[in-house]
């Protein structure tokens, strides 16, 4: 019998509850399971479901009872049995059913992967630690929970649904995790539990997504399960939108516990909604819209850095990996749980918990090694002195309140009892040696091992600090000082007549600063754990970012060589002193010639130099304001170059930012030499506000066998603003050596990028050259995480810390995320921003912060001249005014009026033939309407004779055309008609002169056409119609009755003809089911029979005769309506339209295409034809939508995974996009001239859309870690990004002609955006969408195709709504969408 690998953790439970608290959740810390704990074992499979589970005691969920429950395999638990997973496996919320999902996503336990358990529980461990887990959580509410049993749920190493593929090895990934309801009979609360490394895998692909490269993050939340139309109404809870908010599933918590989640999820009394807990923030639903994460490099120059090309580092060393980040990442934060609510009724207040920040040493959360067993009994009063429940009892936490909150600065991170009171008691980074200094005499400290915040309005003391001691590192500056920053010899004159204290400028110092006020002034100094001059803090040993322009004017030789604003990025790791830069579009010969000139990143170097013992590096002292002057002279040729650097700050991410000029005079070094710099020293000398270097050293040229040894001198200048309030510290010495180990520089000329890279150590100038042993903190050789700090023991021994802002064991740290975990201090009206290693807070729109540069007070809204009348733009019925702020503003004309916007013209449309030829246009203010004409019925757009109308086809073209000529200046012909109704032989056009002869249908016969003037041709009547042959069909349909005797059985087959005789493409066996397809011929097509209760889409092979009169000049041919056309995998559907409703009971399938998956679809409105791309026979393909056409292949090679496409119908072209190939290309509608317009910058082409009467292209890239959508003319000229902020996956793209908007549907967002062609005017139609595929617009509705619903869904253009939804019966995902016109759209420039 085998061993229960989980059989024993009961016993070790108790063991755990005693263990000092040590991070993230440990697997061995999930609640106890196993079968030796009773669980059951739910069967291997890929959709497996458990039977009932009968409860002891009924369970609450939402404000209903239930008295089952039932687990599936696909992380989930419902109180209902499960449909198949194709209902809901790949569905957002809500579900059509109720359901608790740790994980919702296509898991599959077979052949081993994994298993599932369950159980029911009343056991005092289990009910005991889910007590705490919710005392914790919910203080208030929930602070006498004490629930009666709890059922529990565990997915043990499950691994992700994986198609087989012949040579692919199967996924090693697996995930562990656990769902935990705990009930008391009137309250129900659910905690999901995920340890560390528990989660490997974060979504999993559709099934039948083919090679359309998508996978669909789980779905963490849950849902009552109500069943609505478009399910908007549905009462639901998510937790997670995107992949970075399921990875943030065990890096965070809402209980302060990494891994461990808490919600209130049913009670007696009315909840209409999922309530998290919330220890130290706050969830409620005005406050947790889903946010998108897009992780990627911003720094994309520094990423090719690896130790692979920096020849000079050791095997051993880790190679150099920079963290992902995104442009505008301070707006949206690194990492975030997206919570979204959707609920009838408001939730209510969510409650918070405790907030201390420093969770991982001293808190009073419930992490499993904080907790005494288990005991029944209430919680203990709390002594206000201490802090501390009575002996036995339990801590309960009811306020979130640091118990030391300086200054109330916004967005310091603190830390708790007692670390928070040493930071203030000892400011500086070292022992100051005053030990009488006591600013808070008179403070009572809790105990370390259990801090506990004041009680709910209790108001804790002011201290003053005003007997602090200035750090060494505390180069500050004070208000007086002047801007203006000279030369080399210049520093900075103060002016100390008004003496500003801290009361009122503390708010100067950095948010991880405090003030100290001196006699003449005040200054301010960087907290424990942080660096900088006190205007500016950064945190010890995490890696820094900067960010630049670099300017020049050089003569490379004799060569002159301009440049202007190129990028600079730079990353420093800071527990190393390792600084990399990287310059982009530096002109080739002034690159090669600047590669010596290590000076331009050795800036870098000192400013983020490791410090040995008693020296601070170049940032201590200047901050991020600081001006840095540098003569290169090289020798022996004298060249001289001057380079100024003017550190301008740090932006709202802590990155500083710099401006660099280069000018003067440089060698010329040939584009085949390359550049070596030999390690080397410097001294700094410190003055009161300046720091001077000087130095000479030599450099090496190399090629091939060529080297040579030249030499540069180096006079540097940095100036900056220090505090004189404060006296430097002694210990500080004024002449420091920079050591910089190691010194590299590289052009590559493919990529347009100059790169230099150096190793720096600050310390004191070395007298004695004995070597010693060094700890591997002072020389970079330590082991610690690039965001952790390296504390120098005894000898070479160390330790290693993680910086403020992020935890683990300092060998690996991760980003706390303090806006998700609610451990920041924004105040109302605010929101939280995360940063790596900090947080920021920023105003809500419309709110701005006050001078206290804490509070967000409500701004008096700018004068808006769209809202006010003062604009100039057309009349509101004719134009609309787009605002952009302050006073700006611009015009468009709405659709239906073409012009500037400041004057506004009617469009006619009835020009432009908009209406059938047998309807009656009439124009009016912006629009049109079109009406059938008497004998013809249909929506105007469409017309079709009236079956009882009784009148022959010359009577009915003759009263359409007398309607049509009473309209103002028509010069429609108008048909003669006998007295029978037919058409009389010869016909003249009343108004052009031109006479012709016609036959009995009214066509002209050819040749007899005669000008005006001229004598009319003779014709004769028109020749009765001979009785046409019987052809096949009918004979054989005549021989079989005949044989049949004349009445068929229902079981025997008869031809099926039609009214010309032809077979019907659809054949059956009289009237059952068993149906196939044949050709003109009667042959069966093979494959197209079908079985009982289906049959197959066949189309004609025959076309139909035309029985409309040939037309004329003057006359627009017949249309045949207005329909959509979406791809569903192996075939194409055919959705049509009245006005803009969709026609559901008439939809249909168009077109079988056996073996293809069918992705991008478009449509040629000048010879009606349909294209599409196939990604499963890489083909472009097309079929004439007339009837007898049949399928034709027109691309058949170069083509990996071909998914937009895009029609011309102007210019006869098409285009599309390859996303295995990353190229756009185009050619001609046959497939002919066949061109790549883009091969580069592209990572995940999708949709594509044209504008043909402008002639401009539009396509998206859905490249998760850069998404963008760009623009170029037709022909590939002047291609630009449009779009790439707040975007995420950017599937669906439209171009409407009428009224001139590019808009798009966004998976990653959720939302359909609009903007006008540059770009501008950008809004939002709709941001609730599902996940949206692809997107086409007519008339005023927007038709999507969505792969959570498989169906296409229609949006009002104007308000935004949902509308209509259609959903075909067989259920598998939608691709590509377009819109079948009556006419060609002519649109207006």
């Amino acid at each position: 019998m085998s061993r229960d690998p989980t059989a024993g953790r009961l016993t070790p439970l108790w063991l755990w509850l005693l263990l000092p608290r040590v991070g993230a959740l440990r697997p061995d810390e999930l609640f106890p399971y196993g079968e030796s704990q009773g669980d059951q074992l739910l069967p291997q499979g890929d959709d497996e479901s458990s039977a009932a589970v009968r409860l002891a005691i009924p369970l609450r969920f939402y404000d209903a009872q239930f008295s089952d429950l039932y687990v599936g395999t696909n992380g989930i638990i419902s109180t209902q049995d499960f449909p198949r997973e194709t209902q809901y496996v790949d569905d957002d919320f809500p579900t059509d059913f109720p359901a608790i999902a740790p994980f919702l996503a296509d898991i599959d336990t077979s052949h081993g992967r994994g298993r599932i358990l369950y159980r029911e529980d009343t056991s005092l461990a289990v009910l005991g630690l889910a007590a705490r887990y919710v005392r914790t959580g919910f203080p208030l509410s929930g602070s006498s929970f004490t629930p009666t049993h709890a059922f529990l749920a565990t997915w043990e190493h499950v691994g992700a649904y994986e198609e087989v593929r012949r040579g692919a090895a199967p996924s090693g990934e697996r995930n562990t995790f656990q769902a935990v309801l705990a009930s008391d009979g009137s309250d129900t609360y659910a905690l999901f539990l995920y340890p560390a490394n528990g989660l490997q895998f974060f979504g999993t692909r559709p099934k039948e997504s083919y090679n359309v490269q998508l996978q669909l993050p789980a779905r963490v939340g849950f849902c009552r399960g109500e069943v609505d139309d478009l399910k908007r109404e549905v009462p639901y809870f998510s937790l997670t939108n995107t992949e970075q908010s399921v990875k943030n599933l065990y890096q965070l918590s809402n209980l302060g516990i990494p891994g461990v989640w808490a919600f209130h999820v049913g009670s007696k009394a009315p909840l209409d909604s999922v309530r998290p807990a919330t220890v130290g923030g706050d969830l409620s639903p005005a406050r947790s819209s889903a946010v998108l994460d897009h992780p990627f490099s911003q720094a994309a120059a520094l990423e090719s850095y690896s130790e692979d090309n920096l020849d000079y580092y050791d095997e051993n060393e880790e190679d150099l990996e920079y963290p992902p980040v995104e442009p505008g990442e301070a707006l949206e934060g690194h990492s975030r749980i997206d919570v979204s609510f959707n609920s009838k009724a408001d939730p209510g207040p969510v409650e918070s918990g405790t907030s201390s920040p420093d969770l991982d040493r001293a808190s009073p959360l419930p992490h499993p090694g904080d907790w005494p067993p288990y005991r029944e009994t209430e919680p203990a009063s709390l002594n206000p002195q201490t802090k501390q429940g009575a002996s036995g009892g339990e801590v309960e936490v009811l306020d979130s309140k640091d118990p030391v909150k300086p200054l109330d600065r916004v967005g310091t991170r603190t830390v708790s009892p007692p670390e928070a009171d040493a930071a203030f008691l000892t400011p500086d980074k070292e022992d100051l040696g005053n030990g009488n200094s006591q600013p808070y005499p008179d403070a009572e400290l809790s105990e370390p091992d259990v801090p506990v915040p004041p009680l709910e309005g209790e108001v804790l003391p002011e201290y003053s600090v005003s007997g602090h001691v200035p750090p060494p590192s505390g180069g500050g500056r004070v208000v007086g000082v002047e801007d203006h920053v000279s030369a080399n010899d210049q520093v900075f004159s103060y002016n100390g007549a008004a003496r500003e204290t801290c009361e009122h400028s503390h708010g100067q110092c950095s948010q991880h600063a405090f003030c100290t006020d001196y006699s003449t002034g005040f200054c301010c100094h960087c907290q424990s754990r942080f660096y900088g001059n006190g205007k500016h803090c950064l945190p010890e040993g995490a890696p820094h970012r900067v960010n630049g322009k670099v300017s020049g004017r050089l003569r490379v030789g004799h060569t002159p060589v301009h440049f202007s604003d190129v990028d600079l990025h730079a990353y420093i790791v800071g527990n190393d002193g390792r600084a990399y830069t990287a310059i982009s579009h530096i002109p080739q010969p002034a690159a090669q010639a600047l590669l010596p000139v290590i000076p331009i990143g050795g800036l870098f170097g000192w400013l983020f130099a490791l410090e040995k013992p008693g020296s601070e590096n170049g940032f201590s002292l200047t901050g991020a304001t600081f001006v840095h002057d540098v003569e290169v002279t090289f020798y022996p040729g004298e060249e001289r170059v001057h380079i100024t650097q003017t550190a301008e700050g740090l932006d709202p991410e802590n990155y500083l930012s710099i401006k660099t000029n280069i000018e003067g005079q440089v060698p010329f070094i040939p584009a085949n030499f390359s550049a070596h710099i030999a390690p080397y020293k410097e001294l700094y000398h410190h003055g009161d506000s300046a720091v001077t270097s000087s130095s000479s050293r030599s450099f090496s040229l190399t090629s091939g066998s060529i080297n040579q040894t030249w030499s540069y001198r180096v006079d540097q200048n940095i100036t900056y603003k220090a505090c004189r309030h404060a006296h430097r510290h002694l210990a500080i010495p004024t002449t420091q050596q920079l050591t910089v180990d190691r010194a590299f520089a590289l052009y590559s000329e493919d990529e347009g990028v100059l790169r230099f890279a150096v190793t720096n150590q600050i310390g004191p100038v070395e007298v004695d050259p004995a070597p010693a042993p060094v700890n591997p903190c002072y020389d970079g050789s330590h082991t610690c995480d690039t965001t952790a700090r390296c504390r120098p023991g005894t000898g070479v021994d160390y330790t290693c810390e993680c910086t403020p802002g992020f935890q683990g064991d300092g060998r690996s740290c991760e980003d706390v995320n303090e806006c998700a975990t609610g451990f920041h201090h924004c105040g109302p009206n605010s929101v939280c921003v995360n940063m790596p290693g900090s947080y920021r807070c920023g105003c809500r729109s419309g709110y701005e912060f006050a001078d206290d540069q804490h509070t967000c007070i409500l701004i008096a809204p700018p004068s808006n001249p769209c809202l006010d009348g003062s604009h100039t733009c057309a009349p509101e019925g004719q134009a609309r005014c787009i605002h952009h702020g302050g006073s700006s503003f611009s015009c468009a004309c709405l659709p239906g009026f073409v012009g500037p916007g400041y004057q506004c013209s009617d469009v006619d449309e009835c020009a432009e033939n908009r209406c059938h030829e047998a309807a009656t246009c009439h124009n009016t203010p912006g629009s049109f309407s079109c009406q059938c004409q008497p004998g013809y019925h249909g929506d105007g757009l469409h017309c079709a004779p009236d079956s009882i109308s009784g009148l022959k086809p010359c009577e009915r073209q003759q009263r359409y055309a007398q309607a049509q000529h009473a309209h103002p200046g028509s010069r429609i012909h108008i048909p003669q008609c006998d007295d029978q109704g037919n058409f009389v032989p010869l016909l003249c056009h009343g108004n052009t002169g031109f006479c012709w002869c016609v036959d009995h249908s009214g066509h002209e016969v050819p040749g007899t056409q005669t000008p005006p003037g001229s004598t009319p041709p003779h014709c004769g009547p028109p020749s009765e119609p001979t009785q046409r042959p019987r052809t096949v069909c009918e004979r054989w349909r005549e021989s079989l009755l005949e044989h049949y005797g004349g009445t068929p059985r229902d079981d025997q087959y008869v031809p099926q003809c039609d009214d010309l005789g032809h077979f019907i493409p659809l054949q059956c066996h009289g009237k059952s089911d068993f149906c196939w397809c044949v050709d003109k011929d009667g042959r069966e097509l093979q494959g197209t029979r079908s079985q009982p209760g289906t049959k197959p889409a066949c189309i004609p092979t025959v076309a139909p005769p035309t029985v409309r009169p040939t037309p004329r000049p003057d006359v627009t041919p017949p249309s045949v309506g207005t329909f959509l056309l979406y791809a569903q995998g192996q075939q194409i559907g055919h959705l049509p339209l009245n006005g803009s409703r969709l026609q559901k009971d008439a939809a249909r399938t168009l077109l079988s295409l056996h073996g293809s998956i069918v992705v991008g679809i478009d449509y040629d409105c000048r010879e009606r034809m349909v294209y599409w791309t196939d990604v499963a026979g890489r083909t472009i393909s097309r079929a004439s939508l007339e009837a007898g056409a049949e399928p034709e292949t027109i691309v058949t090679s170069g083509l990996i995974s071909p998914e937009g496409l895009a029609i011309d119908h102007f210019r006869r072209t098409m285009y599309w996009t390859d996303s295995g190939l990353d190229k756009i290309e185009r050619a001609g509608l046959d497939g002919s001239e066949r061109k790549v317009l883009f091969h580069t910058d592209l990572v995940n082409p999708r949709a594509i859309t044209v504008d043909p009467i402008r002639g401009n292209l539009y396509w998206t890239d859905w490249n998760r870690e850069a998404p963008k959508i760009e623009t170029s003319s037709l022909d590939g000229e002047n291609r630009r990004i449009l779009i790439n902020k707040d975007i995420g996956l950017p599937n669906g793209l439209t171009f409407d002609p009428f009224s001139k908007l590019l808009c798009w549907a966004d998976a990653g967002t959720k939302k359909l955006e609009c903007t006008l062609p540059d770009g501008t005017g950008r809004r939002v139609i709709q941001n609730h969408l599902n996940y949206p595929f692809s997107i086409v617009s007519y008339a005023d509705h927007f038709y999507y195709t969505d792969w959570r619903r498989d169906g296409v869904i229609s949006v009002n253009k104007d308000s935004g709504h949902f509308t209509e939804e259609y959903l075909p019966e067989q259920r598998s995902h939608l691709y590509g969408i377009t819109a079948v016109y009556p006419y060609c759209p002519t649109g207006r420039k």
